[in-house]
């Protein structure tokens, strides 16, 4: 049956309730969920809180029964179809049966192995009338989850590569001295960008060189992203500000095995609450794809990397980029520190196509995002 215009309507609506889920409830999706009838009434609205805490469903339901209404006989419109595993908290499509709901429309399916179209089985082997929404939403749910998405069906994060840099491409002068490229506007949206993530990934270079904290500070966050280190040979100062963050995560990756760190460095840096692990090497360095393989197993959706030319172009050459977030100031530089250290090509063909996204004005700098062609369908 085709969805009704209210359908859409509610569904636009449980979308920007998602977005309320951003820098809250990772590993888990963002999902939003309104609770209502088809004369236009809303009984709940919900979104999914921090792991652990009630998903969007279960958040609208008891939002409707707080203001004294029943559930039974209504539709609940969600973004994300629920959950039919038991996890750290019970299987939604259950508590949506038990209330008595008749009809669930659900923007798209969840590819978690959990449930991956297990969710919505059980609702309709209980007699409940479920709608899928159509493709324009169901891209749009998913856009709004692509690192989970990501992380379940290629085991890896979402990569975004930020980058502030000059109209010529540089992101520093040729000493290191980069505040400030761009304005205060960019600058507060890279912020929000950090807060969407998992976690922030930077190279040992960037933290000697800068004394970064990379935390979220230009907007409100709950929660701060985990920070990751790429650190082959275990050079991070134990004063580095990156340790000034309370209540974030500092993961230290390296190739060394752990008894051959220097155990009075290893020690300062666990004393400053650092988690030191060790993976694979690449010529030496940490092998960014095992690290990307690793990060997904602890529940890393998005990665959002800040970090200097070499990572970069690491990154880049290896093809673990999925996408590029760009500052530009309308500036001229000239020589200083370049976005990446990218080998020479032989032809102007070789060059790495890139695909814009989103091009927008904030404040006076330009922000464009890029994708690799094709790369939304993995």
């Amino acid at each position: 049956m085709p969805l009704t215009a209210l359908d859409h309507t509610r569904l636009a609506e449980a979308l920007v309730l998602a977005h309320e889920a951003i820098g809250v409830s990772d590993p888990n999706p963002r999902v939003g969920c309104i609770v209502g009838h088809a004369d236009a009434r809303v009984l709940g609205r919900g979104a999914t809180q921090r792991a652990g805490g009630p998903h969007a469903e279960i958040v609208a339901l008891r939002a409707a029964r707080a203001a004294g209404h029943e559930p039974r006989g209504a539709t609940a419109w969600v973004t994300l179809e629920p959950c039919a595993h038991h996890g750290r908290t019970p299987p939604c499509c259950d508590a949506l049966v038990d209330a008595g709901i008749a009809r669930v429309v659900v923007g798209i399916g969840d590819p978690y192995a959990g449930t991956n179209g297990s969710g919505i089985a059980r609702l309709r082997a209980a007699g409940i009338e479920v709608e899928m929404a159509d493709a324009a939403f169901a891209a749009a749910a998913r856009e709004l989850n692509i690192g989970f998405f990501s992380r379940v069906l290629r085991a890896r994060p979402w990569v975004r590569l930020k980058i502030a840099a000059s109209l010529d491409g540089r992101t520093a002068l040729a000493d290191g001295r980069s505040q400030w490229i761009t304005g205060a506007a960019s600058r507060a949206d890279g912020h929000a960008w950090r807060r969407r993530a998992s976690a922030v990934l930077t190279g040992i270079g960037t933290v000697r060189t800068d004394d970064p904290r990379l935390d979220v500070r230009e907007v409100p966050a709950l929660l701060q992203p985990t920070l990751v280190v790429v650190d082959s040979r275990l050079e991070t100062p134990p004063a580095a500000r990156l340790f000034d963050v309370p209540d974030r995560p500092v993961w230290i990756y390296g190739v060394m095995p752990d008894e051959a760190h220097d155990k009075a460095r290893a020690a300062a840096l666990a004393a400053r609450g650092a988690t030191l692990r060790t993976l694979g090497a690449a010529h030496g360095r940490v092998d960014l794809g095992a690290l990307l393989g690793e990060l997904a197993g602890r529940g890393i959706n998005e990665l959002h990397v800040e970090a200097g030319a070499r990572l970069n172009a690491a990154l880049l050459d290896a093809d673990l980029v999925d996408e590029l977030l760009v500052y530009l100031a309308p500036k001229l530089i000239g020589p200083g520190r370049e976005l990446a250290a990218l080998a020479p090509l032989a032809a102007l063909d070789a060059a790495r196509a890139l695909r814009f996204v989103d091009v927008q004005r904030i404040g006076d700098d330009l922000r464009l995002v890029l994708r690799p062609p094709g790369r939304e369908l993995f």
